[in-house]
C-alpha cells in the first residue's frame, strides 16, 4: 500500500490548508522560512471532542478529487488512465489498518527479525522495543492513504475538506504513479528469504537497496506535486524555484507536534525522513536537469537502485557504477557452529545514520561522501541459550572508503562506540598479530578490527581464529570482482541494513513531520 498521508496536526481545522499555502508562498517570495508566525508552544492542538465532516462536506471533498488529480497530472505529465475510487474512512479504520500492517507486512516481519542485528550494530539500544514504539509513532503521524491494492484514495471523516485538499495532491500523485507502473509490483522488489548458502548469499549481496531507492522516488515525486500545489497561487513551481527545497527539507524534523518522533532513536527518525527529504532533493535535481518527463515518467521507467543514487542524483543521471563489494562463500567456516541470520549491503544511507549516531553531524558529513561500498553478515550460535539476545549473534562487516584517511576515521569512530554497545570493554594488545589490527575483549566476546588501506574489516563475537579466517576470505574476494557485481545489481534486489525499515515506514505513508511547518 502506498501513501498514508498525515497532515500537520491531526484533527485540526480547515485553516491549516490556508496557513500551509501561505507559508509556502512566503518562502517563494523571501527564500527563507517564516519563523515569526508561531512559537512551538502555540502549535500544540487543543484537546477537544473530535468532530466529523458533514454529508455535504463529504460530497464536496469527493468531487474535489477529480480536480486535484487533474492538477497532479498536469504537474507531473503522468497521464490519467482511469478514475480513482474514493472512500470516506474513520480514524479507527486507519489505526486498524496500521495494526494489521504491523502483523502481516513483509517488511514489518523482516524488521522484527533484524531488530537484534540493529542492536548488535548499536543503532538501537538493547532495551528498546521496536514494534510497540513504531505503532505509537505511526498513530501519531497517520491521517489517510491511497491504497494501490484497491485503487482507492481514502478520505478522512475527522478533518475539514480544505485541510485535506493539499494532502490529496500528494496522494493522487501516488495514484498516477500506480497507473503508470503498477505500484503493487514495482515498489516491492526485495527478497524475503534467509540466505543459507553461497549462491543465495550472492543473490543478496550482488544487489543493493532497490526498495529504499524506489520509495524515495515515489515520495520525492509526490512531495514535488504537493509543493507545487501550494505554490500555484504565486505562479511559481519547484522547477523554477529549486532553492526552496533546502529551506523546506532542513526544517522537516523540527515538528513540535510530534512528541513521539522527537524521542525516537535516530535510526527511526532518519529512516522515516529519508524518502521525503532526500527523495525531494533528488526530484528537484532531475526537474532542473531533465524537466518533467525526465523527473517523473522516465525515472519510474528506469528507477535508481540504491540510496547512493538518491543521495547523489548527478551520479544517477550519469549512470555512474554503484560501489558494491563481493560476498565470498563463508559457510564452510561458519556453518558448523552458526546458523545464517541476516546478510545485506551497508549502503550510503546506512553509513550516514551510523556515523551521525556514533560520531555526530560533523563526522557524518566527512564519512558519508567517503563511503565506497559495504556488506555485512550476521549468524546465530546454534547453542545460544537466549536466541533473543545480541549475545547470540556474531557479526562481520566489511567496508570500503575512498581514502585510507576516511577508513582510519571510521575505525576510530567505531572503536570509540564499543564501550556503549558492550560491558567490560578492554583493548587486548596481546591478541593483535599485525599492523592495522585492533582487538578487544567485551561482554559478548572478542571484537577484531582490521584496517588495510581503504578497507576496514570488523568482526564482533566470532572467536579470533574464525575472525581472521573471515578477514582473509573477505578481503581476498574483493580483488577483480567489482565489475561483475555492479552489472548484476539491477536484476536481483535486496534490502540494505535499514532498508526494511525505510520501506515499511514509507509504505505506511507520508509522515506529518515531512510537511512544511
Amino acid at each position: 500500500m502506498k501513501g498514508i498521508l498525515p497532515v500537520i496536526v491531526l484533527g485540526m481545522t480547515a485553516a491549516w490548508g490556508t496557513a500551509w499555502a501561505g507559508s509556502v508562498q512566503q518562502q517563494a517570495q523571501d527564500q527563507t522560512p517564516d519563523t515569526a508566525q508561531t512559537k512551538p508552544g502555540d502549535a500544540k492542538p487543543q484537546e477537544k471532542t473530535e468532530t466529523h465532516i458533514t454529508p455535504a462536506q463529504a460530497k464536496e471533498l469527493f468531487a474535489s478529487v477529480d480536480t486535484i488529480m487533474q492538477f497532479a497530472s498536469q504537474d507531473s505529465k503522468l497521464p490519467i488512465k482511469h478514475e480513482v475510487k474514493r472512500k470516506l474512512t474513520t480514524r479507527a479504520a486507519v489505526e486498524g489498518y496500521l495494526v494489521d500492517k504491523m502483523k502481516d507486512d513483509k517488511d514489518a516481519k523482516r524488521m522484527e527479525r533484524s531488530e537484534i542485528v540493529l542492536k548488535k550494530f548499536g543503532l538501537l539500544d538493547q532495551d528498546f522495543r521496536l514494534e510497540p514504539f513504531l505503532v505509537s509513532l505511526l498513530k501519531e503521524q497517520i491521517a489517510g492513504y491511497y491504497d494501490n491494492k484497491t485503487k482507492t484514495v481514502n478520505l478522512l471523516d475527522w478533518i475539514e475538506p480544505e485541510t485535506q485538499k493539499p494532502v490529496l495532491a500528494h496522494e493522487l500523485t501516488h495514484a498516477l504513479q500506480d497507473q503508470h507502473v503498477n505500484l503493487d509490483k514495482w515498489e516491492d522488489q526485495s527478497s524475503e528469504d534467509i540466505s543459507r548458502n553461497a549462491a543465495e548469499d550472492l543473490h543478496h549481496v550482488s544487489t543493493d537497496e532497490v526498495d529504499t531507492a524506489r520509495e524515495a522516488v515515489l515520495e520525492g515525486q509526490a512531495m514535488a506535486v504537493f509543493l507545487d500545489y501550494g505554490l500555484a497561487p504565486t505562479g511559481r513551481h519547484l522547477q523554477s524555484s529549486p532553492e526552496l527545497v533546502d529551506n523546506l527539507t532542513d526544517n522537516m524534523a523540527d515538528d513540535p507536534d510530534s512528541p513521539v518522533l522527537s524521542r525516537a532513536p535516530l535510526l527511526l527518525q532518519e529512516s522515516l525522513l529519508f524518502p521525503y527529504r532526500d527523495g525531494l532533493k533528488f526530484e528537484a535535481t532531475l526537474l532542473t536537469d531533465k524537466g518533467q518527463q525526465g523527473a517523473f515518467a522516465a525515472v519510474l521507467d528506469h528507477p535508481p537502485a540504491t540510496s547512493y543514487e538518491i543521495m547523489n542524483p548527478k551520479a544517477y543521471e550519469r549512470g555512474t557504477p554503484v560501489p558494491l563489494l563481493h560476498m565470498p562463500d563463508v559457510h564452510p567456516i561458519l556453518d558448523t557452529q552458526y546458523d545464517p541470520y541476516d546478510i545485506g549491503v551497508m549502503g550510503e544511507l546506512d553509513v550516514q545514520i551510523l556515523s551521525k549516531l556514533f560520531g555526530g553531524d560533523r563526522t557524518a558529513a566527512l564519512l558519508t561522501p567517503a563511503w565506497d561500498g559495504g556488506i555485512y553478515y550476521a549468524s546465530q550460535k546454534k547453542d545460544a541459550p537466549d536466541k533473543d539476545s545480541t549475545a547470540s549473534i556474531a557479526l562481520m562487516y566489511l567496508s570500503q572508503w575512498k581514502s585510507p584517511q576516511a577508513a582510519a576515521l571510521f575505525v576510530k569512530m567505531y572503536a570509540d562506540e564499543l564501550g556503549k554497545k558492550y560491558a567490560n570493554v578492554q583493548r587486548d594488545p596481546d591478541a593483535e598479530e599485525a599492523e592495522g589490527e585492533q582487538a578487544y575483549k567485551t561482554s559478548e566476546g572478542p571484537v577484531l578490527m582490521v584496517t588495510s588501506g581503504r578497507d576496514v574489516f570488523i568482526s564482533e563475537s566470532y572467536d579470533l581464529t574464525t575472525a581472521r579466517k573471515l578477514q582473509l576470505l573477505m578481503l581476498g574476494a574483493q580483488q577483480g570482482s567489482a565489475g561483475q557485481q555492479v552489472a548484476s545489481s539491477r536484476q536481483l534486489p535486496v534490502e540494505g541494513l535499514t532498508g526494511s525499515m525505510v520501506h515499511f515506514l514509507a509504505g505506511c505513508g507520508m509522515m506529518k513531520v515531512a510537511l512544511p511547518h
